[in-house]
């Protein structure tokens, strides 16, 4: 059964109904040097199919070879997440055909995973939740198919496809949860902050960059409708490669949104994958969703078992670097801020670029200021995440030391951000380009106020009589003759020492 946008379910009359469950599995390419099983490099944004070889593109008489970087890193995010490593554990053939999978199955972990049995924790709305991780999993990446031509960019309406292999064969951690069952109407809140929470840990452990936007962390986000009150699970959902932190939180809601209009209605809800819109925030059907048996798979004959010694973990578990919400709660004290204020932070997706805008020379309380605050806004309006937008720490805390320098007021400084953002170079370059430096010369500044108290007589007797509030106006005066480049506060100095 289809559902249009017009015949969703409010969410909070959603909520009335029934309780969504969650499931979450993310994929990490893991920032190896060379791919899973062969010597190819995995640089990003080569040529297509110019990192490839007969065994990552499944030649006959060809045999993959395991990374032992790959099963290192797995390992390690095993451990941070808390979870149980296996002493012995094994590769497996996953069965089906996909165009740009050149052997026609994936070399992945089935029954058998490197780590198991962990969790994480977040924090929403000053609660904490307690994720379980069923398995952290090694496999191999597919490769990319680009469709030429319709409207839409996927398979249907295009006038051919391409496939790029140089993905094919790159390590990958999928880390998959237990049953996520919160409040409901935190449940896309949570899903976000679990995302957010395992991005922050793989790059505190650095064996990714986990860069969404490259695909190099992506999210299936499976969901299922219960009525209140029952504890059977429904019939779920997963939508695919959800690929940022707020589409997470959008295809959370909207999925609960559709499948309540559906079961509503008294339909039912197919087992399916589907296709996140990042322009409309809405989700449209894939395939029919396989069980595990229709994957057929068995163990890899070309790979031995992985056994990794109670030793080598323990040396692992030496090298774990601090958590996330420790470095949070530094950060807290450091900054003299709040709980509050920290969460505000992570929630906009700021930590990284703030800590890296200090470490460029912004003082904490500006450097937060800004990307909690215009440029939080900016990507909002703009749809992405605010580490996305293009500008780096570094020019943010040029803007803040221009402001410091009193070269820029705040009103000049947006513009700068704005033309920062727009392309047309570094922040001293958008200043010469635009003209914007702060009028400090108090002769200009002078001849400009003189000006403004003739055309404003009457202000200026009222201000001369003891009436400072009056000066207001003649200060609006000079900040429009000067287009805002004047310091506001020096030109109310010499507006009132010219007028005593």
């Amino acid at each position: 059964m289809t559902v249009t946008t017009e015949e969703l379910l409010g969410f909070d009359e959603a909520l009335e109904r029934y309780d969504p469950v969650m499931g979450l599995e993310v994929h990490v390419e893991l920032g190896t040097s060379t791919k899973m099983f062969c010597s190819c490099p995995t640089e990003f944004g080569a040529e297509p199919n110019t990192q490839v070889c007969p065994t990552c593109l499944g030649l006959p008489g060809s045999l993959p070879v395991v990374n032992g970087v790959a099963v290192e890193s797995a390992i390690r995010i095993g451990l941070a997440l808390h979870c149980e490593i296996a002493e012995w554990c094994r590769f497996a053939r996953k069965n089906y055909f996909y165009p740009d999978m050149p052997k026609n199955f994936q070399t992945s972990q089935y029954d058998e995973p490197i780590s198991y049995n962990g969790y994480l924790d977040v924090e929403v709305e000053g609660q904490t939740f307690r994720i379980g991780i069923e398995r952290a999993h090694m496999e191999e990446d597919t490769g990319k198919s680009t469709h030429v031509g319709g409207a839409t960019g996927r398979i249907h309406g295009a006038e051919y496809s391409l496939v790029d292999y140089n993905r094919a064969g790159i390590p990958l951690i999928e880390i998959v949860t237990k049953p996520i069952e919160v409040p409901g109407h935190l449940a896309p809140a949570v899903a976000r902050a679990y995302v957010t929470e395992l991005r922050e840990l793989i790059r505190a452990l650095g064996v990714s960059e986990a860069r969404m936007e490259r695909g190099q962390m992506r999210c299936d986000v499976n969901l299922s409708l219960r009525p209140k009150g029952e504890t059977k699970f429904g019939t779920r959902s997963e939508t695919k490669n959800v690929n940022s932190l707020r589409s997470v939180e959008r295809a959370t809601r909207f999925e609960v949104q559709r499948h309540a209009a559906v079961l509503s209605s008294g339909g039912k809800i197919v087992q399916e994958t589907r296709h996140f819109h990042e322009n409309d925030g809405t989700t449209t059907s894939g395939r029919v969703k396989e069980e595990a048996e229709d994957y057929r798979y068995f163990p890899e004959p070309d790979l031995v078992p992985v056994a990794p010694s109670r030793e080598w973990v323990e040396q692992l578990r030496g090298t774990l670097p601090q958590s996330p919400s420790v470095r949070r709660r530094g950060l807290v004290e450091a900054w003299g801020i709040s709980e509050f204020d920290m969460q505000s932070v992570v929630n906009a997706g700021a930590l990284d670029s703030i800590v890296a805008t200090i470490d460029a020379g912004a003082p904490a309380d500006q450097a937060r200021k800004w990307w909690t605050g215009e440029l939080a806004r900016v990507a909002n309006e703009r749809g992405v995440e605010v580490s996305e937008l293009p500008i780096s720490p570094a020019q943010v805390a040029r803007v803040v030391a221009l402001i410091g320098a009193g070269e820029l007021t705040d009103k000049l400084a947006r513009q700068v951000v704005e033309g920062v953002l727009a392309g047309e170079g570094d922040p001293d370059a958008v200043v010469a380009a635009r003209g914007l430096k702060v009028v400090s010369d108090d002769s200009a500044l002078l001849a400009a106020i003189d000006e403004a108290i003739a055309a404003n007589a009457a202000v200026a007797e009222k201000i001369r009589g003891g009436n400072h509030a009056a000066v207001g106006v003649i200060i609006g005066s000079v900040m429009k003759a000067t287009r805002g480049q004047a310091d506001a506060a020096r030109v109310r100095e010499l507006v009132l020492g010219r007028l005593s």
